[in-house]
């Protein structure tokens, strides 16, 4: 086991049930701790305070909030002025609603502490935040608006919750309708509430091209460029193996590994190979690159690498963790290149897909053909003579590949793995970054090879060092909140299909499967699935193991992506450290559990981060391909209801907003158990997951929103509608924040189903997370 750190100490001590307050003093002799340094103890106990974990009474004792009716974690604000606070490792316990009043100057992803009311009715907690323990926004993009003698920034980020004052010797420089970056030099607080701030950047006027990207980048504090230092670290990495590279290596340059990946990738960083064995089963190889042997813990390239935690994949560009002469170079496994990798072979069976035998090792491969997605596509699927004479060397190891997806996808099925079949799409732009068109990205038979291939890898990784005793950065996702499972039960009821719920709350993924499977090819499968994935968790990085929901799995760990995710280069170097001396013991000083913890909580930030800038350059991208289509009309699906109206997306993947004022029929009222909007007099109804027809009324370029209204409107109607909804684009910044958060549109009375196609787990590729 992994020596326990003083604060861990700490708090496993307080988390007893016998625990009842007391000082500090107390605890040295009660844990024990007096053998320890003592100042390293009291910096432990003011450490945990700070943070927020534990609190000290006014009887100068300590304990746990979730004990004294507080709770800390962090701080979602959402455009309408409420917000919801979401618990430190979250277990079952569910988010904490803050109305307006009691927010207390906190703003989005702040991390706080609040008191829980326990006088609300109601499943979900309300609370008041009581203490702000950091703040998240210390810098904020805006656009400034001067006013006399002083300005106000309005940030783009409509969840900040108010404009930033800037006093005049604090422009920087900046003029009225310039894009800039505020620094915050004060806090609201009960008595002021503005945040005040200082211009340190100046991105340029609203309108000129680009800035609209950039300033999302911004926005998201992502870094556009590498540190002279880190290049220069880069640039002393080997272009080439080298002698002293092989040693303690097993050479699999003879096995005609091949890399599958889409045709614009130029991180290739997972390799594999298949042959059928004389004793039946499969021998998969995965081969992954072996970036931990080129990044070093601790040095410059790592803990740039550890900031970034990932690679941010926008519509117009890439902004990769690692530097290219690595993650381009001498880490990709390049076509015809030797590469040093870290291999997972795995022996497995034909009739039930489970590995039998394992081995994991490091060694050195030779790429023989870098594969494309299509070009697989056409040797399997389309029967293409010349690419199978061309490829006739693989051909037939695709052909068992194929058949290994297959045996791997029954038995993750058997399992209860929960599928989704999330439409993405792909925005092509021209070299001036103007969208062309969007285009359905396809998942097909050579997507899911490489995808089981990756999870098989993931999976015997993660559940070879729990056997092994070792510490491993699992990905992890949790059972869905048991109030959103009984909502699911009751519309599937609806259907006359039984969602088995068990006497303590808890669902089964076998039996969310089971029941999403009665619903298949009848009218109303897409808005079950709708509703299902909202009742997703995110899924996140952490050192504690309690599986993952959606993929049924016991055990799984991010072990196949290395360049682009930080969490996985944390395996690789648990893996090398374990071949290098099994006895952890050795091993403590390098392998500490807060360390580790606080790496993977950092990286599960980082990407929540990076998916959110994702989405808005695509948001972006989408809205200003839809102004060439204004006054055009298209067949859609509703895809989220709302108090205010109801969400159409279009087969490109557009979403827009019908205003409720724009249902000039009736008059319509939201019912949320029914997921529809129902007419008073008519009892026309739209339901999520009905086709409908929409035109595009309007496009708002500001929050990238898009307003529909119902086709066949005539043109005086079209306008006063247009008139009415103003450059409001109907609440459309609620729509986005139910994107960022994974949220129903509204609280309270209030609110709205659906709109959210990204739940936190999807696959393994750029665009999907599981």
């Amino acid at each position: 086991m992994v020596k326990l750190s003083l604060q861990d100490k700490i708090l496993a001590f307080m988390q007893r049930e016998s625990y009842a307050p007391m000082t500090a003093e107390e605890m040295i002799f009660a844990i024990p701790v007096k053998e320890e340094p003592m100042h390293e103890f009291w910096d432990a106990i003011l450490n945990l305070e700070q943070d927020g974990y534990i609190v000290k009474t006014r009887f100068d004792t300590y304990g746990l909030p979730e004990k004294m009716g507080l709770v800390a974690g962090r701080f979602q604000l959402s455009s309408k002025g409420f917000g919801f606070l979401i618990p430190d490792n979250k277990g079952n316990r569910p988010d904490v609603f803050i109305p307006p009043r009691k927010i207390h100057g906190a703003m989005n992803n702040d991390r706080v502490m609040a008191r829980v009311d326990s006088r609300v009715p109601g499943r979900r907690p309300e609370g008041e935040i009581i203490r702000i323990i950091k703040h998240a926004n210390s810098r904020i993009v805006g656009v400034f608006r001067r006013t006399m003698d002083f300005a106000f920034v309005t940030p783009d980020d409509k969840r900040i919750g108010g404009d930033i004052y800037i006093l005049r010797k604090n422009f920087g420089g900046a003029a009225n309708n310039q894009k800039v970056i505020v620094e915050i030099t004060e806090w609201p607080t009960e008595n002021r509430r503005s945040a005040e701030g200082r211009v340190v950047e100046i991105l340029g006027y609203v309108g000129d091209p680009g800035l609209e990207i950039l300033s999302i980048i911004k926005q998201h504090d992502l870094p556009l460029d590498f540190p002279d230092n880190v290049k220069r670290a880069a640039a002393r990495v080997p272009a080439e193996i080298r002698a002293k590279d092989w040693k303690g290596r097993e050479d699999r340059r003879d096995y005609p590994v091949v890399t599958v990946d889409s045709e614009d990738a130029r991180d290739l960083d997972d390799a594999v190979y298949v042959r059928r064995l004389s004793n039946g089963r499969y021998l998969l190889g995965v081969y992954i690159a072996d970036v931990s042997y080129y990044v070093k813990a601790k040095t410059l390239l790592d803990q740039e690498a550890e900031e970034r935690g990932t690679s941010v994949y926008l519509v117009d560009r890439v902004l990769p963790m690692l530097p290219q002469r690595l993650s381009n170079g001498i880490c990709s496994l390049n076509e015809n290149e030797d590469r040093l990798v870290m291999g997972c072979e795995m022996e497995i069976e034909a009739d039930t897909g489970k590995v039998a035998k394992y081995k994991i090792f490091p060694a050195v491969i030779h790429s023989h053909h870098r594969l494309s997605y299509n070009l697989v596509r056409s040797i399997l699927e389309e029967g293409d003579k010349a690419a199978r004479e061309k490829f006739a060397d693989i051909a037939p190891m695709l052909e068992e590949m194929r058949d290994l997806c297959r045996v791997l996808q029954k038995k993750r099925a058997r399992r209860g793995a929960i599928e989704f079949d999330l439409p993405e799409q792909k925005v092509i732009l021209d070299a001036s970054g103007k969208p062309l068109e969007i285009k359905q990205r396809i998942h097909g038979l050579p997507e899911a090879i490489i995808e089981e291939f990756m999870l098989a890898a993931n999976e015997t990784v993660a559940r070879h060092l729990t056997m092994m005793q070792w510490p491993c950065v699992y990905r992890v996702h949790e059972t869905p909140a048991e109030d959103k499972m009984e909502g699911l039960a009751k519309l599937l009821q609806s259907f006359n299909v039984k969602l088995r719920i068990s006497k303590n709350g808890m669902v089964r993924p076998k039996d969310v499967q089971d029941a999403l499977a009665e619903m298949k090819e009848r009218p109303e499968e897409r808005l079950v699935n709708t509703v299902a994935l909202r009742c997703m968790r995110q899924a996140v990085y952490q050192t504690e193991n309690i599986g993952h929901f959606g993929l049924a799995a016991e055990y799984y760990c991010h072990f196949t992506s290395p360049i682009r995710r930080y969490p996985d280069l944390l395996v690789h170097r648990l893996l090398h450290a374990w071949l290098k001396d099994p006895d952890l013991t050795r091993h403590l000083p390098a392998l500490a559990a807060e360390s580790l913890e606080g790496m993977a909580e950092h990286s599960s930030a980082q990407e929540r981060n990076a998916a959110e800038a994702e989405r808005e350059t695509v948001d972006l991208k989408k809205a200003e391909y839809m102004l060439g289509h204004i006054g055009e009309t298209f067949e859609g699906v509703i895809s989220g209801v709302a108090s205010f109206g109801m969400f159409v997306e279009l087969p490109n993947g557009v979403e827009g907003l019908v205003h409720m004022s724009s249902l000039t029929d009736d008059y319509y009222e939201f019912v949320e158990d029914r997921y529809c909007l129902t007419g008073t007099h008519t009892g026309n109804t739209y339901r999520l997951g009905d086709t409908v027809e929409i035109e595009v009324l309007q496009v708002n370029m500001e929050d990238r929103s898009i307003d529909f209204i119902m086709a066949g409107e005539n043109e005086g109607m079209r306008d006063y509608i247009k008139t009415q909804l103003g450059s409001r684009s109907g609440s459309s910044s609620v729509r986005n924040e139910a994107k960022k958060t994974g949220r129903p549109y509204a609280k309270r009375g209030k609110g709205g189903i659906g709109g959210n196609k990204y739940a936190g787990f999807g696959h393994r590729k750029k665009r999907r997370r599981r």
